[in-house]
């Protein structure tokens, strides 16, 4: 299960794969979380979904704590009740360099498994509320883009585009910057 990872950046379609449910509560999948934990405070995220790293399991990982000692893995995540409106200003480890707002629910309450199989339930709002939605979008195939007026969402895929292309060009090797 840990092999062919790496960070998945959009439009690669992998993507937009489904997640299956997780049957096997094994160490395999402990080793998968512990990774995805790494990806993910390595890269500066605070929520990273399995399928962002070529996994198409249901199962997210995300620490919104402000010293980011709070990791929380969550596997078969699923919203139960869903309350509010609020507008999230919202950027993704797959599509970076990239922010759009996008409309949450204000409070969520969640079921899920921990990565024993333990039955978990929650309720969440602000920051966690929101971060579990976009991380559970991955899990379907959703990017957070996908909620932008189409308009918008033509001037983001340029922009993409345009770094893509900037990134392509740069040269290889070591750069120094001088403050």
């Amino acid at each position: 299960m840990l092999k062919d990872m790496e960070l998945l950046q959009f439009p690669d379609e992998r993507l937009r794969r489904l997640s299956e449910p997780v049957e096997n509560f094994d160490e395999e999948l402990k080793l998968l979380s512990k990774e995805m934990l790494k990806i993910m405070y390595q890269s500066n995220g605070i929520g990273l979904a399995a399928p962002q790293i070529n996994k198409t399991v249901r199962m997210i990982v995300l620490d919104v704590s402000e010293k980011r000692n709070e990791p929380m893995v969550f596997v078969n995540p699923r919203l139960e009740k869903v309350t509010g409106k609020v507008d999230s200003s919202e950027g993704c480890l797959s599509v970076p360099e990239i922010r759009a707002t996008v409309e949450r629910y204000k409070q969520i309450e969640l079921c899920a498994q921990n990565i024993d199989g333990s039955e978990i339930r929650m309720k969440a709002d602000e920051l966690l509320s929101i971060c579990i939605q976009h991380e559970i979008d991955h899990l379907d195939g959703k990017l957070f883009i996908d909620y932008v007026p189409n308009v918008k969402l033509q001037r983001l895929r340029k922009k993409i585009a345009k770094q893509k292309k900037l990134s392509s060009q740069k040269p290889q090797g070591t750069s120094v910057s001088i403050v």
